[in-house]
Parts: C-alpha cells; sequence; structure tokens
C-alpha cells in the first residue's frame, strides 16, 4: 500500500518536472544533458526531468532598451550630453542565447561607442538638425551588428541633447542675435516697401492730375474755339440778315457809304493794331468831306 502511494507521488513529481506551458510570444530553449536540444513554441511541451532543463526563456515581444546618458565630443570639440532609446526585437531565440553572453548589455556597449563615431564627425550644429539623420545611421550600423546574434534594431530615437552651460547661454545670445537681426531687417523691408508704395502712388496721383488739367484745358480750348465758332456764325447771320434789309429797302449810295464808316469805326476801336481800308472806303471819305465843306460854306453865306 505504502508503495503505491510513494509511487503516486513521484509520478506526480514528475509530471510537474515534465510537463511544461509555454505562454504566447516566449519560446523555451531546451538543453538535454548540456546541449542544445529544441525550442519550445507557445503551447504544452513535455520534457525528462533530471535529463532536460529549459536553459532560457526567451520573449519575442518587441523590447526597449534606454541607454544612459553619454558624453560626446562633436567634430567642433563641445562636450555633450545623448540620451538614447533603442527598440529591437529577438528573432532568432537561438542564436540570442548562444551566440552572445549577455544581448542587452551588447546592444548597449555598440550603440555608445556607435554614437560617439556618428556624432564625432558632425558639427554642434549638425547634431541639433541632424537627428533622423542620426538615428537612421545608428539604427542601419546596430542592425547590421546584432543580426548575427538573432536580434533585429526596430527603431532607434535620441531623446534628448544636452549642452554645457556655457554654450547653451552663448546659442541663446546667438539666437536673440539672430531675432533681433531677422526683426531690424523685416522692419526696414516693410520701410523700404512703404517708401516705394507712396511714391508710386505719388508718381500716379500727379500724372492723374496732369492728365485732367490737360483735360481741363483741351476742353476749355474747345468751348472757346465752338463759342468763337457761334459768334462769328451769329454775326454772319446777322450781317445777312442786314444786308437782305438793305437790299429790300433799295438804299441810296450814300446810305450805304455811311453804313460802312459806321463799319470802320467799329473796327478801329478794336484791339487790332492796324486796320486796312477799302479804296471804296476812302473815295466815301473823300466825297463826306466835300460835302462837309460845302455845307459849311452855306451857313456862313446865312450868318453874314
Amino acid at each position: 500500500m505504502w508503495f503505491f502511494i510513494v509511487l503516486l507521488i513521484l509520478l506526480i513529481i514528475f509530471l510537474c518536472f515534465s510537463v511544461k506551458i509555454v505562454k504566447q510570444s516566449e519560446v523555451y530553449i531546451i538543453e538535454r544533458l548540456g546541449k542544445f536540444h529544441k525550442s519550445a513554441d507557445a503551447g504544452l511541451t513535455i520534457i525528462i526531468p533530471f535529463v532536460d532543463r529549459v536553459r532560457s526563456i526567451v520573449s519575442l515581444k518587441q523590447q526597449t532598451l534606454d541607454i544612459e546618458p553619454q558624453e560626446v565630443i562633436t567634430k567642433d570639440n563641445v562636450t555633450i550630453t545623448i540620451n538614447t532609446v533603442v527598440f529591437y526585437k529577438i528573432t532568432d531565440p537561438v542564436s540570442a542565447v548562444y551566440e552572445i553572453q549577455n544581448l542587452q548589455k551588447s546592444i548597449d556597449y555598440l550603440a555608445v561607442t556607435t554614437m560617439r563615431d556618428l556624432v564625432g564627425k558632425m558639427d554642434l550644429d549638425s547634431t541639433f538638425t541632424s537627428r533622423d539623420v542620426i538615428d537612421e545611421k545608428l539604427k542601419a550600423m546596430l542592425d547590421e551588428a546584432t543580426s548575427k546574434w538573432g536580434c533585429s534594431i526596430y527603431r532607434v530615437e535620441v531623446q534628448d541633447i544636452t549642452l554645457p552651460p556655457d554654450i547653451r547661454d552663448s546659442m541663446e545670445k546667438q539666437m536673440n542675435a539672430e531675432r533681433n537681426k531677422r526683426a531690424l531687417i523685416l522692419q526696414a523691408e516693410g520701410e523700404r516697401q512703404a517708401a516705394i508704395l507712396k511714391a508710386q502712388g505719388e508718381k500716379e496721383a500727379t500724372i492723374l492730375k496732369a492728365d485732367a488739367e490737360k483735360e481741363a484745358q483741351i476742353r476749355k480750348a474747345s468751348g472757346e474755339a465752338e463759342a468763337i465758332k457761334k459768334v462769328a456764325e451769329a454775326k454772319a447771320d446777322e450781317v445777312k440778315m442786314v444786308y437782305s434789309a438793305m437790299m429790300k429797302s433799295n438804299p441810296s449810295q450814300t446810305l450805304v457809304q455811311l453804313k460802312s464808316l459806321e463799319t470802320l469805326k467799329d473796327v478801329a476801336q478794336g484791339e487790332a493794331n492796324k486796320v486796312f481800308i477799302p479804296f471804296d472806303a476812302t473815295s466815301t471819305l473823300a466825297s463826306i468831306g466835300s460835302l462837309t465843306e460845302v455845307v459849311k460854306g452855306e451857313k456862313k453865306k446865312e450868318d453874314k
């Protein structure tokens, strides 16, 4: 009876040591008598107690490795502190266990040395403006170096770059000076543009004013010419009417000559410097002079 009880206990212990349940996203590396036997995936697996043993449990999840801040010297001899994070995943559990003693430490050391090599070839400004370049180059170099360890580098991120206090102060002063310079340039450009627009406006206003004055003078001259034309036409109509009336009244030669003299009087009172008297008018004047002398003689005889 006791024999069966002991046998049952031993059987239960054997089953507890021989049956292994592997979780999802994990792999068991199993050795038999100190030699690699198999890698057990997720699910139920059986091993022989005291003969087989689980050497390592490898996670297949993507993992992160936060590398401690490292002091790096740039190309222009400035010491900066860089904090980096590496995202990696084990693709070959057997190589990750047997090809390297400590995978995480190896990635850490490799990332530090690679970072120093990359940043040492760049100046200070490039380290701030080329973070993407640093990330890509670091990822490519780490992925190439760790591929033989059954590891794949998915991403590398430069979290922070810390400058020495004196360098930070000088950079802040430089940035302030650059901002002030940009502000002055923008202000000068604005004033220049305003002056140009003002000059263009004054120019256009002057041109428009000159065009307006020119148009006014043209219209004024046109109006005066039209008025003179209308006056001349009115005078011509008046002369025609007078002439028609005179012709209808059958005037004598003496009346015509008197009207001519009245016209000459009006002409002589004008603004012209010279007056041209027709030959007929001179003969008329001579006749009038003779008549005047005759009238004067008749008056003297009457007085006596």
